[in-house]
C-alpha cells in the first residue's frame, strides 16, 4: 500500500530531516511489486515518474510534461490534478478544509502568527495531502523539513506544484483504499507514528488567560467556577507567573512559590489539575544568578551563531538564547530543569505541559543587531501594572554544512509572511552542535522540544502519560503531544475556521489532541460568540478556554447564557468522555483517526467534500453547530442515511439534502447519532473526571439502514503508559440482541446502568438480560420517540447480552 520514492544528488550529500527526529518506517520484504496496490514507472530521457493503481491503472501522481528541477537550493516537482480535485492537508493554514485549486499557495515555514492570518505560513509543517476522488483516496507525503511553497493552480489543467529551498525529494505515495477513505489515514500513521495516548483527565475541561495578574486572581477563578456549577478539570497559568518572564521562575511577589504550591495543593485535594506555560527561549543573563542560563551555559547547549557565538534573539524576558535541541547535553539541561522547578516536593507539581513560542519566536526585527536597544524600545520585559497583592492573602475561601549556500537570502524566496527567513525568528545562519545549519532544521524546533519536554515529563512522572500541549509542529510530532491551534481572534470566523483546522491535525496529520482557543485568544468576545463557542469547543478533542491580557475576560461564567451552555455540553462531553477516550484508544493502536469529516463516512457523496462546518466527533456523533452570528438557526447537510437526535434519540431519515433547524436556542448545540452505531454513555456527568469515572454505563443502540450496530469500550486507569489492566469491549447489536463481549480485566467498580435501544417501531412483547425474562416494571418504552429502555444493573466484570422481541 505504500511506494517510496527518493530522489538525491548522486555526486554530492544533501541534508536529509534526521533519524533521530524523524525515524523511517521499514518496508515489507514479503510484498512483490505485481501484489502492491499502487505501481510506481518512469521515464529517463527527460525524467518523469508516474504513480498508478494497479487494478484499474488510474494515475494518481504524474510529472509528465513537467520538467522537474533539483537544484541545491530550488526543488521543483510538479503532477497533474484532476479538474475540480478535493486535495485536503499541506498544513498549517487557515484556507478551508477542501484546499481551493486556483492560485493557492501554502507555504511551509514556522512563523509565530498572530490573528492566524488566512492565506499565510502558520506555526507548523505537515507535507502531506489526501486527494479524494469518487474512485478512491490516496496520500502523497514528502518527507522534507526546508522551506517550500506548494501551489495549487488552475491554468489551463489544475496542477500541484512543489518549490522546495533545499534538502531532497522523499516522497512517499500511499495506496489508502478506493472504498474506505480512512485507510490513508492508517497508512499514514505507519509511517509518521500513531497518536500518543493522553491521561484520561485530559479530556476535561481547561481553563486558561494571560494576563491573570497574581496568584490570588487564579484561585479566585477556580473558586468561581466551582461556585457557578460548571465542571473546572484543569487551571492553567501564562507566563504571568514568571519573575521578569524568565522560564523556571516566579515572581516573588505576585506569584509567590509558597502560595503556587497552595493552588496546587487545593486543585489535586479536589481532583483537579494544574498546568504552566513553558517557552524554549532563555534570557541571556550572563554574570547574574539566574540558575537555568548559568546551568545551559554551562552545559553548551545554545544554539550558536555562525561565528561561534551565542545565537541571540528577543522574546518575553528581554534578550534571549536558544536551546540546541540536537545538543548531546540538551536532555541533561531540560530533564534537570523540569526536575527542579517542577519538582513535587519543593516546587511545582504540574499535571501537564504547555510548550509556546517555539518557531523559535523572536520579536527582534531584522538586521537584529542590536537585540540590547531592541529590548529598551520593545519594554521587554514589561513592567508589572498593578500592585502585588498581599502574600499572606487567603485564597479559596469560598471553594557543520559546507557548501557555499545563501541560507539568509536563499534564490527562491518562499512566501513567508514574516519576510526573510531569519525575520521574527533565529538566525538560519545559526549552527547546531551536530553541524546541522537553522536553514534546513528550522521547521524542526517545536516538534524537537516537544520531544524532549515529553520525556522530561515522563522522566519526573515515570510510567504516567503525559500532556503536552505545544504550538509548533512538524510531521510526526502528534506520537508525543498535543497542539492547540495558537493565537486566534475572538470573530465569527475564526468560530468557523476552527473546525478546518481541527480536521486538518485530527484526521490528516495524525495529531488529534487538537483544539482552538474558545471564545478567541486576541480581541474581546461577545456572549453570543463565546456561548456559541463553549458548545462548538466541547467537541474539540483539547477544550480549554484562554484569552489575551489586554482583552475583556471570558470565563465561561461571567453571563449567565454561557453557564448554562458550558453546563449543558460539559454534561454531554463528560458522559461521552468514554467514548472518545476509546477512539483515541483505537487511534493509537492503528491511526484510525479520532475526527472524521463527513466524505469519510460518505466518499460517494459529492456534496460531503467541500464540508467543513460539520464532522464526526469520534466514529458516530455528528456536530452541526450554529455558524451564523445572533443566529438561532443552521442549515447543515444530513447525508442519505438513519440518524438519531442525540437530545431527544429519536429516529431522523437522511435524505441526502441541506436541513433547517429552527429555534436552537444560544445553550443548545444540534447532534445527531450516526445509525450503525452503539455509543458507550456514563449514566450522569461529574464535575471532575475523576468522579465520572465512578458512574456507571448506559449503552445506547443506535441500529443502522440494514438493523445492526457496532461499537467499542476501552478502559483502564486512565494515567498509566503501560496499564496493568485494561477492559476492552466489543458492543454487537443484530436481530433485536445486544452482546457485550470481550476482555474484562480492569476493576472499573461500576455497572452496565440501562441499554437504551433506539428506533424500535413498537412495544417488545419480551425483553431478556442473559437469556432470562425480564419483568416489566424493568423496561419502558417511549412510543414518540421509539425508544425502548432496559434496566440491567449488571457490575461491568463479564459479558452479557440484552435482547428484545
Amino acid at each position: 500500500t505504500r511506494i517510496h520514492v527518493k530522489i538525491v544528488d548522486a555526486a554530492s550529500s544533501r541534508y536529509e530531516v534526521p533519524e533521530s527526529v524523524f525515524p523511517r518506517p521499514s518496508a515489507n520484504p514479503n510484498v512483490s511489486p505485481e501484489s502492491a496496490a499502487i505501481q510506481f514507472n518512469y521515464s529517463t530521457s527527460p525524467f518523469s515518474f508516474t504513480i498508478y493503481r494497479t487494478t484499474s491503472h488510474e494515475i494518481l501522481f504524474s510529472t509528465a510534461s513537467h520538467p522537474l528541477i533539483f537544484e541545491p537550493q530550488f526543488l521543483r516537482v510538479k503532477t497533474s490534478l484532476p479538474s475540480d480535485a478535493n486535495v485536503y492537508g499541506l498544513g498549517e493554514h487557515t484556507n478551508p478544509f477542501r484546499l481551493p485549486t486556483e492560485n493557492t499557495t501554502l507555504t511551509l515555514w514556522s512563523r509565530d502568527a498572530p490573528g492566524i492570518p488566512v492565506g499565510t505560513n502558520l506555526y507548523g509543517n505537515h507535507p502531506v495531502y489526501l486527494e479524494h476522488r469518487t474512485t478512491g483516496t490516496h496520500g502523497v507525503f514528502l518527507l522534507n523539513s526546508n522551506g517550500m511553497d506548494i501551489k495549487l493552480t488552475n491554468n489551463g489543467e489544475t496542477a500541484l506544484e512543489y518549490n522546495v529551498i533545499g534538502g531532497v525529494l522523499d516522497f512517499y505515495f500511499l495506496a489508502g483504499s478506493t472504498t474506505d477513505p480512512t485507510e490513508v489515514a492508517r497508512q499514514y500513521a505507519e509511517i509518521v507514528g500513531t497518536p500518543a495516548e493522553v491521561p484520561y483527565w485530559s479530556f476535561g475541561f481547561h481553563q486558561c488567560r494571560f494576563g491573570y495578574k497574581d496568584f490570588v486572581n487564579v484561585a479566585d477563578v477556580i473558586s468561581n467556577y466551582s461556585a457557578a456549577g460548571i465542571p473546572l478539570e484543569t487551571m492553567w497559568t501564562d507566563i504571568d507567573y514568571m519573575d521578569g518572564r524568565k522560564i523556571f521562575t516566579v515572581d516573588p511577589s505576585y506569584f509567590p512559590l509558597n502560595r503556587m504550591r497552595d493552588i496546587v495543593d487545593f486543585l489535586h485535594s479536589h481532583n483537579q489539575k494544574y498546568i504552566l506555560m513553558t517557552d524554549p527561549a532563555v534570557a541571556f543573563t550572563p554574570g547574574e544568578d539566574y540558575g537555568t542560563f548559568n546551568r545551559g551555559t554551562e552545559l553548551d547547549v545554545w544554539l550558536k551563531a555562525a561565528n561561534g557565538s551565542d545565537s541571540l534573539g528577543l522574546v518575553w524576558p528581554g534578550v534571549t538564547v536558544f536551546p540546541d535541541w540536537f545538543h548531546p547535553n540538551i536532555s541533561e539541561f531540560w530533564n534537570n530543569e523540569f526536575a527542579l522547578f517542577y519538582n513535587p516536593a519543593t516546587g511545582i507539581d504540574i499535571d501537564g505541559v504547555w510548550i509556546d513560542m517555539n518557531e523559535p519566536s523572536s520579536f527582534c526585527n531584522l538586521p537584529c543587531d542590536d537585540p540590547f536597544q531592541q529590548a529598551i524600545e520593545q519594554d521587554l520585559p514589561p513592567a508589572r501594572t498593578s500592585p502585588p497583592p498581599d502574600p499572606n492573602a487567603p485564597i479559596f475561601i469560598n471553594s557543520t554544512n559546507k557548501s557555499k549556500r545563501d541560507v539568509l537570502s536563499p534564490p527562491y524566496a518562499i512566501n513567508n509572511a514574516a519576510g526573510p527567513l531569519s525575520s521574527k525568528t533565529a538566525f538560519v545562519d545559526s549552527k547546531h552542535a551536530n553541524g546541522l545549519v537553522e536553514y534546513d532544521v528550522h521547521n524542526l524546533y517545536g516538534t524537537m522540544m516537544s520531544m524532549a519536554t515529553h520525556e522530561a515529563m515522563l522522566a519526573r512522572r515515570p510510567g504516567l502519560k503525559t500532556l503536552v500541549i505545544t504550538r509548533s509542529t512538524f510531521a510526526g510530532a502528534g506520537h508525543k503531544v498535543g497542539k492547540w491551534l495558537g493565537d486566534n481572534l475572538s470573530t465569527w470566523d475564526h468560530y468557523r475556521k476552527s473546525i478546518a483546522g481541527m480536521l486538518g491535525f485530527a484526521s490528516i496529520y495524525q495529531l488529534p489532541m487538537v483544539g482552538s482557543d474558545i471564545c478567541g485568544f486576541g480581541g474581546d468576545t461577545t456572549e453570543t460568540l463565546c456561548g456559541r463557542w463553549a458548545m462548538l469547543g466541547a467537541f474539540y478533542p483539547f477544550m480549554r478556554n484562554h484569552h489575551d491580557n489586554t482583552a475583556t475576560s471570558q470565563e465561561f461564567y461571567i453571563w449567565a447564557s454561557v453557564t448554562q451552555a458550558a453546563k449543558n455540553v460539559i454534561d454531554i462531553r463528560y458522559r461521552l468522555l468514554d467514548y472518545i477516550y476509546t477512539a483515541f484508544h483505537q487511534a493509537h493502536l492503528d491511526g484510525t483517526p479520532v475526527l472524521h469529516p463527513l466524505w469519510y463516512k460518505y466518499p460517494k457523496d459529492t456534496a460531503t467534500y467541500p464540508i467543513d462546518l460539520q464532522f464526526f466527533y469520534g466514529d458516530s456523533i455528528l456536530v452541526s453547530p450554529v455558524t451564523d452570528e445572533n443566529s438561532t438557526s443552521v442549515t447543515f447537510y444530513l447525508p442519505h442515511d438513519i440518524f438519531y437526535d442525540f437530545d431527544t434519540l429519536a429516529p431522523v431519515q437522511g435524505q441526502g439534502s441541506m436541513v433547517t433547524l429552527t429555534n436552537v436556542s444560544f445553550t443548545q448545540i444540534p447532534l445527531h447519532i450516526k445509525g450503525g452505531a452503539v455509543l458507550p454513555l456514563r449514566a450522569q456527568s461529574a464535575m471532575t473526571t475523576t468522579d465520572l469515572r465512578n458512574h456507571d454505563f448506559d449503552f445506547v443502540v443506535a441500529p443502522g439502514t440494514d438493523g445492526t450496530a457496532l461499537g467499542m469500550l476501552y478502559i483502564d486507569d486512565g494515567v498509566s503508559v503501560t496499564p496493568a489492566s485494561q477492559t476492552t469491549l466489543k458492543l454487537s447489536f443484530e436481530n433485536g440482541k445486544l452482546n457485550v463481549q470481550g476482555e474484562f480485566g480492569f476493576a472499573s467498580g461500576v455497572k452496565a446502568s440501562r441499554v437504551r435501544f433506539l428506533g424500535v417501531s413498537k412495544v417488545p412483547e419480551s425483553v431478556q438480560v442473559n437469556q432470562n425474562s425480564v419483568s416489566k416494571a424493568q423496561f419502558t418504552y417511549d412510543a414518540m420517540n421509539k425508544i425502548l429502555d432496559v434496566i440491567v444493573g449488571l457490575d461491568l466484570t463479564a459479558p452479557f447480552s440484552v435482547q428484545y422481541s
